[in-house]
């Protein structure tokens, strides 16, 4: 009976091995197929549970993340923010309120609509705003100065409003928001949406799609915004007060993770850091919180990245597939399943990846992916239909090919591991 117990048990080591080998051998020969001669690929595929590396090729060289940087950016959240976002500092003196801004994106934005702000400021018959707490430039290195009327490309500041961004919706009978720069939107041949150092924002009359413009952020405009909200209230003043002893919160944070993740929301995650450094300092700075994390929660990675923003909009950062295996490995071991998952895009189903990755006929992998030209990353968890939970990061680098043929090739090994392993 004993050695019947064993007999069975080097059966099983004998067929996960067979398994492992098969799936290692069809990935590389994918690999060796014309579509990757000219790029650089580094594949990394793990089993958090047996603790196996399933497949790893050029896993600890270095490559451009892009948005898959916003899995750093979570875990730091994860790590700093409590479960409400804070919404600001303050404290109370007399008849007056004094603000100090905490990064919080979530006020009067269009998608979280968050009002904690305006509804506090009310109460009081003078609001003493600070703003210039933040050591953060309002764009981040590396990014392309040209993309600054772009969507995808607001500023960064201690107290956002709107999102940073300005909105023209053409299916509300072209819905200006926020309204009082109703004046400053003009129908003009432009090549850009907005003047460069002002807010003179331009679109096409032919033009029907959602405009989302970013707007500069600056005091002036800020005043501006708030005399539309609480006429003569709201004063910008210096940085120059003591320690504020209260906070006040806001949205869920997991309500924000996952709008980061699914949207691949650049703003957010740009935000999101520069929380997290709140927490730990009244001065806002993204730079110090990402030196911190990686001194103390990730002073394990067996490769130190390049990390400069929070959203992966910067060529400059520079992440292994390894890393992010590792990271990815941390949140499965420290928070549970479906909170997890609910975080990442889903393939077929929700986010960035609803287009590819479907499952047949449940979700099979979720994960976040990082697209800049030429560059295509995809991170996360992928089941098997045995019920294997595998961590993997795939990263293609340089291609002159179509982003989707590199997808489709992508998707090839995803399906074999899923159904083989």
């Amino acid at each position: 009976m004993f050695k019947l117990k064993y007999l069975f048990l080097g059966l099983i080591f004998l067929l996960i091995g067979c398994k492992s080998a098969q799936v290692s051998k069809k990935i590389t020969k994918q690999l060796n197929s014309s579509l990757f001669n000219n790029q650089f690929t580094g594949v990394l595929i793990y089993n958090p549970k047996s603790n196996d590396t399933l497949f790893s090729f050029n896993a600890n060289k270095y490559f451009t993340p892009a948005s898959n940087t916003k899995i750093f950016t979570l875990y730091t959240g994860l790590q700093y923010l409590p479960e409400k976002i804070p919404a600001f500092k303050y404290t109370i003196k007399k008849d007056t309120l004094t603000v100090l801004g905490t990064g919080d994106p979530s006020f009067l934005h269009s998608y979280f609509k968050d009002s904690t702000a305006l509804k506090m400021f009310k109460n009081y018959k003078n609001v003493a705003l600070i703003i210039d707490n933040i050591k953060d430039e309002k764009y981040g290195p590396g990014w392309a100065w040209e993309d600054y009327d772009t969507y995808f490309s607001p500023e960064r500041s201690s107290f956002p409003m709107y999102g940073n961004i300005l909105t023209v919706d053409f299916e509300k009978d072209s819905l200006i928001n926020p309204k009082i720069l109703k004046n400053n939107v003009q129908f003009k041949k432009s090549n850009f949406n907005r003047d460069y150092y002002s807010n003179h924002f331009y679109y096409q009359p032919k033009n029907k799609k959602l405009k989302e413009i970013p707007m500069v952020m600056d005091s002036l405009l800020i005043t501006k915004l708030w005399n539309d909200l609480l006429p003569n209230k709201v004063s910008i003043k210096s940085n120059s007060v003591k320690k504020l002893e209260h906070t006040a919160y806001s949205i869920p944070s997991d309500s924000l993770y996952k709008r980061m993740m699914l949207e691949s929301d650049n703003f957010l995650a740009e935000q999101l850091l520069i929380l997290a450094s709140s927490t730990v300092s009244d001065t806002l700075n993204s730079t110090m919180i990402r030196k911190k994390i990686l001194e103390t929660h990730l002073k394990d990675l067996k490769q130190k990245p390049r990390w400069v923003d929070g959203s992966g909009l910067s060529r400059y950062n520079l992440f292994t597939p390894t890393s992010f295996v590792q990271v990815l490995t941390k949140l499965h071991s420290e928070i549970p399943k479906d909170r997890l998952f609910n975080f990442f895009p889903v393939g077929g189903k929700l986010g960035t990846l609803k287009n590819w990755y479907v499952g047949n006929p449940t979700p099979y992998i979720y994960a976040k992916s990082g697209t800049v030209g030429n560059n295509y990353s995809l991170s996360g968890y992928l089941i098997t239909k045995s019920g294997k939970v595998l961590i993997f990061s795939f990263m293609n680098n340089h291609y002159t090919t179509k982003t989707n043929d590199v997808r489709k090739q992508m998707q090839t090994i995803f399906e074999f591991i899923r159904d083989n392993y």
